[in-house]
């Protein structure tokens, strides 16, 4: 078993949204198991710059 722990963290309710639609699409076990999926593939697969230095806030303007 993988070394897991339980945190808190605050997301916006369409993060939210977006999490529990992709766990009903992909028939993922449940959301904190998503949340896991999107952090391992930013932790590989994208540029640090590309994720912290690009501003992409969909809630704003």
């Amino acid at each position: 078993m993988k070394d897991k722990i339980n945190t808190s963290v605050e997301i916006e309710s369409v993060h939210r949204e977006w999490l529990e639609a992709m766990t009903r699409k992909y028939q993922i076990a449940d959301d904190s198991k998503t949340l896991r999926i999107v952090l391992d593939h930013a932790r590989t697969a994208v540029d640090e710059k590309v994720l912290f230095e690009t501003v992409r806030c969909l809630g704003c303007g």
